[in-house]
């Protein structure tokens, strides 16, 4: 099923759309690994590729968005900061998925609630040395993320930063072999933890749970509990989705079709969960114990992106944030960055061909 309705004849000058996103739940990578969005612009000549396949010097894009053509369904650490530093880009669309937010703790620890981290040492990574040097700090993804954590999961309770110990930790590194093994490599591994330098860490993710699970660290606090989703706001919660202004003002039909085929492939979700949970497996480099236990209570019911008011107050909440706490260079006209019109357009076709379907 196409937006056939909405295309335009012909190539319309751009040969390739890219996309990228981060190993997690996206509409965006379930449409794509279904073949909708190769069906949807292959009749135009127009190929999908995506960061992560190719790689190479073109990888640079899912942080700086300046690829004309590219879609981002990824990270706000990497999105708001770019933002902020004069990148070209519009936000188009936002999710929300609970995607195993957790504090880990050895398994002696008495530390279960987020009152009890009150005194503790909390790891937080450092800044990474080449982000400090090109002036990139969201690039630190581990160190944002920490921090966000905590002080969500303080805030729940009724405390701040101010009542917890930062310990300052090694910062995300390459690693080889199975990334399961390292956190993704996000958070150098848990030996800080497991070594007693550090009382918690906090980790997201499938990855995550399946290197807890085999190191022998426990989850001591499950983020994805806290009572408010104001409490869970990081890096992928609310998860943006962002393009370059070239792809909204010179070629908003294709915008608007790659958009369609993500809400399309959202809507299948709701019903094909054993299909989406074996195709994350792949997409978030995880064991099928990993993605069960990371996404949870109906993920798959709500993949798909919107810009309702509470997303964007939520989102807004994490740029100021970030602000704050030294990540974005100068704020920035947040309302402004925002165009709703693709998506409103995408959702229009989509309820006219769910309409004509039943």
């Amino acid at each position: 099923m196409t937006a056939s309705s909405n295309r335009t004849p012909g190539n319309p000058g751009v040969d390739t759309i890219w996309f990228t996103r981060c190993p997690v739940p996206t509409s965006t990578g379930l449409a794509y690994k279904l073949g909708w969005l190769d069906d949807e612009f292959r009749p135009d000549g127009i190929a999908v590729k995506t960061l992560q396949e190719v790689g190479g010097e073109l990888a640079r894009h899912h942080y700086d968005h300046q690829l004309t053509t590219l879609v981002r369904e990824g990270g706000n650490l990497l999105a708001i900061p770019a933002r902020a530093q004069g990148a070209p880009s519009r936000l188009v669309g936002l999710t929300w998925i609970d995607e195993a937010q957790a504090i880990l703790v050895r398994p002696d620890s008495t530390i279960r609630s987020p009152e009890q981290l009150k005194g503790k040492r909390l790891a937080l990574p450092a800044f990474r040395a080449a982000d400090l040097l090109d002036n990139r700090r969201g690039r630190s993804i581990a160190r944002g993320m920490s921090l966000a954590g905590y002080k969500g999961a303080l805030a729940s309770s009724g405390l701040t930063l101010d009542d917890v110990r930062l310990v300052e930790v090694g910062s995300e590194r390459q690693v080889s072999g199975d990334s399961r093994e390292n956190l993704g490599s996000l958070w150098g591994g848990l030996e800080p933890l497991i070594n007693g330098e550090v009382d918690a860490i906090y980790v997201k993710g499938a990855s995550s749970v399946d290197a807890a699970r085999l190191h022998g660290a426990v989850v001591g606090i499950d983020l994805d509990k806290l009572p408010e989703r104001r409490f869970r706001v990081n890096n992928g919660t609310p998860r943006p989705i962002t393009v370059h202004d070239d792809l909204i003002e010179k070629h908003f039909d294709l915008l608007v079709r790659f958009l369609y085929q993500t809400l399309r492939a959202a809507e299948w979700a709701k019903t094909n969960l054993a299909a989406v949970q074996e195709i994350l497996q792949g997409e978030a480099r995880a064991s099928s114990e990993g993605v069960a236990a990371a996404y949870r209570d109906g993920f798959h019911l709500t993949l798909a992106p919107d810009l309702s008011a509470e997303r964007v107050e939520l989102f807004r909440r994490q740029k100021n944030f970030q602000l704050v706490h030294g990540i974005l260079d100068r704020d920035f006209d947040f309302d402004a960055w925002i165009d709703r019109r693709p998506l409103e357009e995408a959702r229009r076709l989509l309820d006219g061909q769910l309409k004509a379907a039943a």
